[in-house]
């Protein structure tokens, strides 16, 4: 009897500490648990689950012909696969699609699949024609993000700002989505992304302008890093014809670069542009747009035309200049007024949070996917942070930023604020640093006098 109680409270113990690796060490817990469990489960009912999903095709003819001199009917044949492989969050089968398959088949099959296996989530991902990546996500991963422990930069302008639920990141790439519209209501998560967002540009020679209307308040922490403030609708006006003339500027170094003498290399952008003479790129901010449309009176509705009208020059021939826009809000729909759709057309990645009004997340998403814009309506207020990310591929994702308090990213643009760029047009809108008090002079003591 003493043995058998032993056995139970080790049994006992061992269970206990399985659920605190659980719940404290996931990814511990899914190379110990998880993924031998669920291999055993994939290898053992691959062929019946397959079938039961309906991803199986008929045998061919030699298999029915060799079936039938065996006495024995020929089973449906599933799609060939490789051994499934760990990954960090899950495991990875590469799969062969038979005659008459199509990603879309595993897609709309991948919850019955997640079902029938027991993972969190199945993402199906093509590679070539005929060929496709199965991933099984062990745990919910965007429960606890941490910022990558190493990212190896290619390029400049990229930067991995979320984790993406099949555990991959969600990197941003300026040069390939130019111009970004995230929105997301208050406490959803919006403001930790564009610190994130920040702090990874501020590390870059980069230049930095920001435009908030509401006084400054959410871009006032890194003004140390900002190469421009405005933080009212006249100050943003006056920004915005800076700006203007700046990408006019640079367009016409384009044309004289691409014209100098017979050798000269033709270029449409600056990033053709030899290394010493490309001018460095802007990444504009704009925070809470809706402020930049409020018009109460006529002419504010003359300002807030002008403004949008530049904002809209901007996005349509800012990439060639390296001039690049983050148009941050609460909402964004038709009704703030002319040139809201049009301005919104521009910006080709999408950055939704939780939002307060079904119209906001169909005019970040609904233009790329109707099922996107559900997801987004459907993020739960207890889990800031949580966003639904698309572009105009049409492919999108939910995603969760690494936390980030407003200390952290401040100190970031402090320790950075070194790397601001020499812009000219821009210097009377730098923003005013209060230098921190300098300590008090320490005063002599008295000594008494030897002699």
């Amino acid at each position: 009897m003493t043995d058998a109680l032993w056995i139970l409270l080790l049994a006992l113990l061992v269970a206990a500490g399985l659920v605190a690796v659980r719940r404290r060490l996931p990814v511990l817990f899914w190379w110990l648990v998880g993924y031998p469990a669920v291999t055993l489960r994939v290898l053992t009912t691959y062929r019946a689950t397959m079938d039961a999903c309906g991803l199986t095709v008929p045998a061919s003819a030699m298999r029915r012909a060799t079936a039938r001199m065996l006495g024995r009917q020929a089973v449906p044949v599933p799609p060939r696969r490789s051994l499934p492989l760990p990954t960090g969050f899950g495991l990875v089968m590469r799969l062969r699609m038979a005659a008459g398959q199509a990603p879309e088949d595993f897609n709309a099959a991948a919850d019955r699949l997640r079902h029938a296996w027991g993972a969190h989530a199945v993402h199906v991902r093509p590679t070539k024609p005929g060929r496709l990546e199965l991933r099984l996500v062990g745990w919910d991963v965007l429960t606890d993000v941490r910022p990558p422990r190493r990212w190896l930069q290619a390029e400049p302008l990229t930067l991995p700002l979320a984790l993406r639920e099949d555990g991959h990141w969600h990197v941003r790439d300026f040069r390939t989505v130019p111009h970004e519209l995230i929105l997301g209501a208050t406490q959803s998560g919006k403001s930790v992304y564009l610190r994130n967002l920040l702090c990874g540009l501020a590390r870059q020679p980069v230049a930095l302008v920001g435009i908030d209307c509401k006084w400054g308040v959410e871009l006032a922490p890194f003004a140390p890093r900002l190469s421009a403030l405005a933080d009212t609708p006249d100050r943003a006006n006056d920004l915005l014809d800076a700006l203007v003339d700046e990408m006019e500027a640079r367009f016409r170094l384009i044309g004289m670069r691409g014209g100098a003498g017979p050798d000269a290399v033709l270029t449409s952008d600056v990033w053709g542009l030899p290394e010493k003479a490309r001018p460095v790129p802007v990444v504009v901010v704009v925070d809470e747009v809706a402020e930049l449309f409020l018009a109460p009176s006529k002419d504010d509705e003359k300002r807030r035309d002008a403004m949008v009208t530049k904002l809209i020059r901007l996005a349509q021939l800012g990439r060639a200049a390296g001039i690049y826009l983050e148009v941050c809000g609460q909402r964004f729909g038709a009704e703030l007024g002319r040139g809201a759709t049009m301005l919104r057309a521009q910006l080709t990645g999408r950055v939704c949070h939780r939002v307060n009004d079904e119209t906001s997340a169909n005019m970040a998403l609904g233009d790329i996917a109707p099922e996107a814009a559900l997801a987004a309506t459907r993020i739960p207020a207890e889990r800031p942070g949580v966003a639904v990310v698309g572009d105009s591929s049409g492919g999108w994702s939910r995603v969760r930023s690494p936390h980030l308090t407003l200390e952290d990213a401040a100190a970031v643009c402090r320790d950075t604020s070194g790397l601001i760029p020499e812009l000219p047009r821009l210097d009377t809108f730098r923003p005013v640093v209060a230098q921190p008090p300098a300590a008090p002079a320490a005063q002599p003591t008295a000594r008494p006098a030897i002699g």
